[in-house]
């Protein structure tokens, strides 16, 4: 393909973007506000801009052109004109080449200069500020692809949500120091496709990874200076391209092979998705993209003084989902990475934000309506973190049937009672049968509730058990960052410890939080490394640490080693056993005439919990009788489910607990399976009947089980 091009005809308003349709490319952008809109072609290189094609064809506030002699490969972006007028809401600076929304690839990486604002910084009058430097040669440029790949039978798992088993993980930090991974690959979309990294999940028993950001995005300035970088990715620039810093060969094609290995091996791939806002932060920000496109189109602008951005997200702007092109770019950016990069699902940063119709969160908004409508996307996993940072914004419980929400509640009270607090053990019931309080009411499952202990924000498991504080000085924020309501407890020495007793405290600690988290109703969510004692050194917010601090580290102690086993023995004895992931929530009475309950609870003395003793402040020891012989629960075909009996003990209290084993029916011989106070954590397999006294220790937790008749 030579450059410039001789034929430009008047193309189509639709797909949006740059389409490649095997004769010739399609270019389509949106902009409602725009006095003039120039296509700008470059060499191979990105270097040198070649060619400028003014869209002279406007549909619908689609500006469009079709190139006959364009091909796969060109480099383009765009230069949009119109008003300079921040006042009314206009920034339009065409001396800024622009990213398209709808790019499907992007090369090069942004390299920071003043001559990306669109205003002079440092003038004192912004109205009058117009920056005309030209800010081309430090942009990444968008790239025309060729959609085309042999996916062959490849077909989403389809996991069901009862059966997921969520691992959340970096692209990058998953495999940067693994040593079975070819150093080429490692970090890489590739890298994690790898054997060595597909085996370790399917012996965890992984069903779901879930990919932290994916989405071209920008290390933002401050970072940048500080020699640091967007490790976590939460500033995205482009909704369609795969960051090309995870990707080996520097082709789409990568990310669609790594989701088809994952598929083959039985596993789903959901992505960790940014549409609440961009990377183009507030008024002082660069004019990257959105901005120059059309700020008072694509922002929610303050009403009377639009100069300003309505910012819900803490990241200086919010998406405008009331303009009805906005809001088709985010569904049309969901629909491509179902389609054409065969994802299973999403996960929704500050998804809250996503539901403001005006101000207020509004749970049956346009997004959630139009979601739920949809041929495609209701169809895949889809899972809220329901807050953001606005009025309002905490809507855990909330969102519509058909959506799984992180559920921080569960973190909190599950983090809290092992840490000893007391007055929890009635919220600790609820969580751990699956928080029927928040969903119920509204006709969702247990499954609603993604369960997680830790995730990518905040103290790993490790850090959870070795550090009262955070030690975030690395950052260079003077440790300011981060949250100070970690719930944690050190066992007794702040960080790295040479004293044997705290150390197997930390461990029975991970233990019980870890087997509290597997055998809770609900969708388990698991971070990457917390299952072989990754640590950060005490850092819980370590988004700009893209070295080993946040990598996983496969170099693993004996102690790892044992921890690892013990966490894939958990995952498997959830997996065996469907009374640990109900499809429904216990009734707590009998059913049908059955003659039996689903689920008991008792006190030490082995007798059952009273309304009253829920609320005790010193209790921190229960029991629950989960029924598998009582599920009332059903197959897909109809015929009912059961299962294995199972007691659970547990004791969050500094001293042990003799636990009177309970009389349920006719009695039965209990094995002990696990109990946490073990070195490995598996039980001694010892036999008891009821009334026999069971030793609790101290901080720990126990299962038996007594075998299905059936």
């Amino acid at each position: 393909m030579n450059l410039p091009l001789t034929a430009v005809w008047p193309g189509s308003p639709f797909p949006r973007g740059a389409t490649w349709d095997g004769e010739g490319v399609n270019f389509a952008l949106f902009s409602e506000n725009a006095d003039k809109v120039e296509l700008c072609l470059f060499d191979p290189s990105g270097r040198r801009e070649v060619q400028r094609i003014e869209l002279r064809e406007r549909t619908d506030q689609i500006w469009h052109c079709y190139l006959p002699e364009a091909r796969p490969g060109l480099l383009y972006g765009y230069r949009v004109h119109g008003p300079y007028d921040p006042a009314r809401g206009h920034r339009f600076n065409p001396n800024k080449l622009l990213v398209e929304p709808y790019a499907k690839d992007l090369v090069g990486q942004l390299r920071w200069s003043d001559a990306h604002f669109g205003y002079r910084i440092g003038h004192r009058n912004e109205d009058l500020s117009f920056d005309r430097r030209d800010n081309a040669a430090g942009m990444p440029k968008c790239r025309v692809i060729d959609p085309a790949f042999t996916w062959g039978d490849d077909k989403s798992p389809r996991i069901a949500w009862s059966d997921m088993v969520v691992y959340e993980l970096h692209v990058r930090g998953m495999t940067k120091r693994h040593p079975e991974v070819a150093p080429a690959l490692r970090g890489t979309y590739a890298g994690l496709a790898s054997a060595p990294v597909i085996d370790h999940l399917k012996r965890l028993g992984v069903t779901s990874v879930e990919l932290m950001p994916v989405h071209a995005f920008i290390d933002d300035r401050h970072l940048v200076e500080r020699g640091l970088s967007n490790y976590w990715g939460y500033n995205s620039i482009g909704f369609f391209a795969p960051d090309h810093r995870f990707s080996a060969s520097n082709v789409v094609s990568e990310f669609k092979t790594m989701v088809k290995t994952f598929h083959s091996n039985g596993m789903e791939v959901i992505l960790d998705v940014v549409y609440n806002h961009t990377a183009e932060g507030n008024q002082m920000g660069p004019t990257l993209c959105f901005r120059g496109i059309d700020n008072a189109a694509y922002y929610r602008l303050v009403g009377d003084n639009p100069r300003y951005y309505m910012d819900y997200t803490g990241c200086g702007n919010t998406l405008n989902l009331q303009q009805p092109r906005v809001l088709q770019l985010i569904m049309d950016s969901l629909r491509y990475w179902v389609l054409e990069m065969h994802v299973d699902g999403f996960r929704f940063d500050l998804a809250s934000a996503l539901a403001r119709e005006l101000h207020a969160v509004n749970r049956l908004g346009a997004f959630f309506d139009i979601l739920l409508q949809d041929p495609v996307l209701s169809q895949v996993k889809l899972i809220a973190e329901p807050w953001d940072l606005g009025e309002g914004g905490y809507q855990v419980g909330n969102f519509p049937v058909g959506w799984g929400e992180w559920n921080d509640r569960y973190r909190d009270t599950m983090r809290s009672y092992w840490k000893g607090d007391g007055g929890l053990i009635g919220d600790f019931a609820c969580r751990l049968t699956g928080s029927s309080d928040f969903y119920e009411h509204s006709g969702r499952k247990p499954y609603a509730s993604i369960n997680f202990i830790t995730a990518h924000d905040g103290f790993t498991l490790h850090d959870l058990v070795a550090y009262n504080g955070k030690h975030n000085e690395a950052n260079g924020e003077d440790n300011r960052d981060g949250t100070d309501n970690n719930r944690s407890w050190n066992c007794g020495a702040e960080g790295p410890s040479e004293d044997a007793a705290i150390d197997a405290l930390r461990a029975r600690q991970k233990r019980n939080l870890l087997a509290t988290l597997f055998l809770s109703q609900g969708v388990p969510m698991l971070v990457a490394g917390d299952e072989m004692g990754r640590s950060q050194g005490g850092n819980n917010n370590a988004y700009c640490q893209d070295n080993e601090t946040s990598w996983v580290n496969w170099d693993l102690s004996a102690a790892d080693r044992e921890f690892l086993d013990f966490v894939q023995a958990l995952i498997a004895l959830r997996r065996e056993h469907p009374v640990f992931h109900r499809r429904h929530f216990f009734q707590g009475r009998d059913i049908r005439g059955s003659g039996s309950k689903d689920i008991h609870w008792f006190k030490p003395d082995g007798l059952e919990m009273s309304d009253e003793e829920w609320v005790h402040d010193f209790a921190r020891c229960l029991g629950v009788f989960l029924s598998g012989e009582a599920m009332h629960e059903c197959d897909g075909r109809g015929r009912p489910i059961r299962d294995d009996n199972f007691l659970l003990l547990f004791n969050s209290h500094h001293e042990a607990v003799a636990f009177m084993v309970p009389l349920l029916g006719e009695d039965r011989e209990w094995t002990v399976l696990l109990d946490t106070a073990q070195d490995s954590g598996v039980g001694p397999e010892d036999r008891f009947r009821s009334g026999d006294s069971y030793p609790l220790e101290a901080r720990s937790l126990a299962v038996m089980v007594q075998r299905s008749r059936s």
